[in-house]
């Protein structure tokens, strides 16, 4: 996701570089590449040259330099090297600087992030989440975040230890680095045999405290329930979900009011559940009151959560019978069996109700989504591809 954490320009004396939107006239040295910018040349000489002071500088001028600028971070793929050098040296003023250059240098660049492990930067990267320092703490999360979205470079980072160092981020970071540990692991988790390793680590109870706290629609809760789907594969993790104060009312809560994609996820979580031990599982699930996110859901969910909300549906009525011997699963058919269990009386008339309610809903939210963009809605509006980045700009 790329969110600028600050403003940033991209200039020296003699030149300027474009982004954000300014485009300015270029300077170019006469013996260099022609499509290399003097700025550039200047922030790797000055990264070359062996004086402390005027290396920090360049890490400054790189970090700028490659905010926004594809061009730059290819230009700038040499600076890797001189920038990991400097995360090891022993001055603690020269790490942030290097540590966010290379960072906006990896960020929508997979050969720098590549270049970037191969460079040898996990070693102090790592050693920086010990750190008592906050914001260079939040700065390696931040950095390892944008690592792990290489698949060539998942595998590396977890052998490395990395994955107890985030979950003790999960417990004990700035809210930054909780949102940011997260998304790595989200990243991580995605890589076959990680998924084990994350699970002995007990990350559970911590990935509900920061989905308890943040925002249901936001990327963060999209990737804490996206880490908790395949985790409630395992007993273990069923049990300690279910064991935390609110755990499973926070997964409602995306359920209802999360992006597609969360909502994806938190659905997927509770039919895992439901169907590993649906006895064990079903009222929990049903005190929470998921009726009618789950209705929502199979007309408004992606194909993949309308399926999931359905078959979910029909776990969580009480019936033994086979369908053959009920009626058809009609939506009605099912709430209606699901409110017996809970109030025992009036079932049919509160199932039609509560489906009346529901499309009743439906149908005002769709007229005010077609309002809205009946009035902002332009030629010049129309939808404009992009991609979203794994890490915030630094």
């Amino acid at each position: 996701m790329d969110s600028p954490h600050s403003p940033s320009s991209c200039s020296s004396s003699s030149s300027t570089c474009s982004f954000e939107g300014q485009t300015t006239d270029t300077i170019y040295l006469e013996t260099e590449e022609p499509q290399t910018p003097l700025a550039v040349r200047r922030a790797l000489q000055l990264l070359k040259s062996g004086v402390p002071e005027l290396r920090i500088q360049a890490a400054r001028d790189i970090r700028k330099l490659t905010k926004t600028s594809h061009r730059c971070r290819r230009q700038l793929s040499e600076a890797v090297g001189p920038l990991v050098s400097m995360l090891r040296v022993d001055s603690p003023e020269s790490h942030e600087p290097a540590l966010l250059a290379l960072l906006n240098l990896a960020v929508k660049d997979e050969k720098n992030k590549i270049n970037i492990v191969e460079a040898g930067a996990l070693e102090p990267i790592l050693s920086f989440l010990k750190s008592q320092n906050t914001n260079l703490q939040a700065s390696a999360t931040a950095a390892l975040l944008t690592l792990s979205a290489s698949s060539t470079n998942k595998p590396i980072i977890s052998a490395c230890g990395a994955i107890p160092l985030l979950v003790e981020i999960l417990k004990d970071g700035s809210p930054q680095a909780k949102a940011d540990a997260v998304m790595a692991l989200a990243n991580l988790s995605t890589y076959p045999d990680i998924l084990s390793i994350i699970l002995k680590t007990n990350p559970i109870p911590f990935i509900v405290d920061i989905l308890k706290t943040c925002k249901k629609s936001s990327k963060t809760a999209e990737k804490c329930c996206a880490l908790i789907e395949p985790l409630v594969d395992y007993d273990e993790c069923r049990t300690s979900l279910i064991s935390e104060e609110g755990g499973i009312l926070a997964v409602v809560e995306v359920l209802e009011n999360g992006t597609l994609q969360s909502r994806e996820h938190a659905v997927g979580a509770l039919l895992t559940m439901c169907q590993s031990d649906r006895c064990k599982y079903r009222e929990p699930i049903l005190k929470e009151g998921v009726i009618p996110g789950l209705l929502e859901l199979t007309v408004h969910g992606t194909p993949k959560s309308q399926t999931k909300a359905r078959t979910l549906l029909q776990l969580l009525r009480e019936s033994p019978y086979p369908r053959s011997e009920i009626q058809p699963d009609t939506l009605e058919n099912i709430v209606c069996n699901i409110i017996s269990q809970i109030d025992g009386e009036d079932q049919s008339g509160k199932a039609k109700k509560m489906l009346a309610e529901m499309v009743q809903v439906s149908m005002e939210q769709s007229l005010r989504h077609l309002q809205q963009r009946a009035l902002v809605c332009t030629p010049s509006d129309l939808p404009i591809a992009g991609c979203t980045s794994e890490v915030s700009f630094k």
